[in-house]
């Protein structure tokens, strides 16, 4: 049985020791609801974000290790989850600009993440963009007002290059 497509994105948050939250709980539902069941995964879906986050660390490494996902890959992790939210936004679930502003706190975050050093500047034209009445100027191969175009087309090329695994 194969994990929920969510499964990328707590796999990030655990590789980027992120706090345990309402995200990681809904997860643990879906995952109960597709017909996982392990002792642990039942005890997240059944924690509150107001738990001690000292109490859910461990007990989120658990349920992981319990379904068997692998994490120690951390820029494979990375690379999965940039997948799949350029997939979310493609499909019009996830706002570019929110995709975008993720891989930008990401990329500083790592300090060493070149591979999103593009998504990057992309978030600063569109930001650029946005507060400039639809003009950038970090790329103007297609003219400086089609930043849309450029993302989209930047996208579709990293999901060539970078299925989710």
């Amino acid at each position: 049985m194969k994990p929920i497509p969510s499964t990328t994105e707590i796999l990030a948050y655990k590789v980027l020791n992120r706090n345990i939250d309402e995200i990681w709980i809904r997860w643990a539902v879906n995952m109960l609801m597709a017909g996982f069941d392990t002792e642990h995964l039942v005890e997240l879906a059944g924690a509150s974000v107001h738990d001690s986050h000292f109490e859910l660390q461990p007990l989120t490494t658990k349920a992981l290790d319990e379904l068997n996902l692998d994490y120690t890959d951390k820029h494979q992790i990375i690379r999965n989850y940039v997948s799949y939210l350029i997939l979310l936004s493609l499909d019009g679930i996830t706002p570019t600009i929110k995709v975008l502003k993720i891989f930008y706190d990401i990329y500083f975050e790592l300090d060493e993440g070149s591979y999103l050093e593009d998504f990057a500047h992309l978030y600063y034209a569109k930001e650029e963009e946005l507060l400039n009445d639809g003009v950038q100027w970090y790329f103007t191969s297609k003219g400086n007002s089609d930043i849309d175009s450029i993302i989209h087309d930047y996208f579709v090329q990293w999901l060539l290059q970078n299925p989710v695994k």
